[in-house]
């Protein structure tokens, strides 16, 4: 197994940045919108993450990389009283998130558009009830598998922020992703994977919307694995 070391690189995690020029509106969103929704781990981090929130939430709700934010939006208004922050460093990606943040009105959702990183080592101690890491970059390529998110050190933070009893929720149709995810996990000891029979990884999460990622995996006749892990 990959004996990770890497402690912050942002390159080795996500690739380009930025893909098409943006519409004037998706401009003007990450202009005048991106700043009220953005957390700043440069700032003071607060001893309660509720109070990010201009309404009552009750548990976090951390997914890094939500793509074109399909899921994250679905789950921030099945559960408005959750408090969602939203990681995604790809510009177009975050400019299709505020746009539909703001058409929907949803209150619940924060955002970072940098290192993942940077903000899960802001995040106070035992803060986060659940983090969802869906269709990761699978960095297919056996050299590049270092990039690969999931890694010692990132699970020893993911361990850090969660509650005692969270949930880590990871989703990949890249089989050697999922095996890297299993392996990585039992080895940390720190998470429970909860599956006991083969539908347990092979049905997809409770009220699931899908995604772009797996709909494209289909298509190319991939299944998809859902793994839970718990914070032990």
């Amino acid at each position: 197994m990959d004996t990770e070391r890497r402690s912050r690189a942002t390159e080795a995690f996500f690739g380009r940045r930025k893909g098409k020029p943006l519409r004037d509106r998706q401009s003007d969103l990450m202009t005048a919108f991106l700043p009220s929704l953005r957390i700043d781990p440069a700032g003071a981090r607060p001893d309660d993450l509720a109070s990010l929130y201009p309404v009552p939430v009750s548990s976090i709700r951390l997914e890094i990389g939500f793509g074109g934010g399909e899921h994250l939006v679905h789950r921030a208004g099945e559960t408005p009283g959750t408090g969602f922050i939203g990681v995604e460093p790809f510009v177009n990606s975050m400019a299709k998130l505020l746009a539909r943040v703001e058409e929907l009105d949803l209150k619940n959702i924060r955002v970072y558009d940098d290192d993942a990183t940077v903000l899960l080592d802001w995040l106070p101690e035992g803060s986060i009830d659940q983090i969802d890491l869906l269709y990761p970059d699978p960095w297919p390529k056996k050299k590049h598998w270092k990039r690969r998110f999931v890694s010692q050190v990132n699970l020893q933070r993911f361990h850090r922020v969660l509650k005692p009893g969270g949930l880590f929720c990871f989703a990949s149709d890249i089989d050697t992703y999922v095996n890297w995810t299993l392996q990585h996990c039992a080895a940390h000891g720190g998470f429970h994977w909860t599956a006991k029979e083969p539908a347990d990884w092979l049905t997809p999460f409770s009220t699931w919307p899908g995604t772009r990622y797996e709909a494209k995996a289909r298509r190319e006749g991939r299944s998809s694995a859902y793994l839970t892990f718990v914070r032990v």
